[in-house]
């Protein structure tokens, strides 16, 4: 009899997480597709075709971290597909599949295992992500001389990976963002707090 009240308790509790993390989420997928069509408006004035700042991926590391990685890869993937059916054509859904859901992947292996902090894998995603969609071009285009831009958008997949994990560490470290999404211990590793605090000094 005095179970009863206590099964209910909890699962109050679980469905109260539960829209949390869905209103969480969309607010999540909101902010990337949002960030997606700022860098579609304004390219960066480097030069060469391609380079971004994957702002998106902002909203992608964070899910990943506060959440799990299935939310994570689910979101990058609805944003994908909303992207290209807004302002998007087939051969930048190819270009999206391609490095988006596979830099995803790449992220939350390396999270996985728990070598890398926030900026690691976030690096790790930026590289993969750019490497990925050299890949479709040079299968499109059917011209291996654009591998040549290999070393150039590693270095940039590199240092966006960094800036993008560098801006996600406070917000996943954040006590407040951590219980509205019914989170409290989070996923941010001691690597992350040294790092936090490196920055901080």
């Amino acid at each position: 009899m005095k179970s009863a009240p206590q099964k209910t308790t909890s699962t109050k509790k679980i469905k109260k997480i539960n829209v949390k993390k869905v209103a969480f989420a969309g607010l999540m997928t909101a902010l990337s597709l949002a960030l997606g069509y700022l860098e579609h408006l304004v390219p960066l004035p480097i030069g060469i075709y391609g380079i971004k700042l994957g702002l998106a991926n902002l909203a992608v590391v964070t899910i990943l971290y506060l959440f799990d990685g299935k939310t994570a890869l689910s979101i990058n993937a609805l944003r994908i597909a909303l992207s290209s059916l807004l302002f998007g054509n087939t051969v930048s859904l190819a270009y999206s599949v391609c490095g988006g859901l596979l830099s995803t992947l790449a992220m939350i292996i390396a999270k996985r295992t728990g070598k890398l902090g926030i900026t690691g894998v976030s690096i790790l995603g930026g590289i993969t992500h750019n490497t990925a969609q050299l890949a479709v071009a040079v299968f499109l285009v059917d011209n291996l001389k654009i591998a040549f831009y290999l070393p150039v958008l590693l270095a940039v997949g590199a240092l966006t990976g960094f800036l993008i994990g560098a801006c996600a560490l406070p917000v996943v470290g954040n006590s407040y963002i951590k219980k509205l999404c019914g989170n409290k211990e989070g996923s941010v590793t001691a690597y992350d707090h040294k790092e936090r605090r490196r920055t901080n000094d």
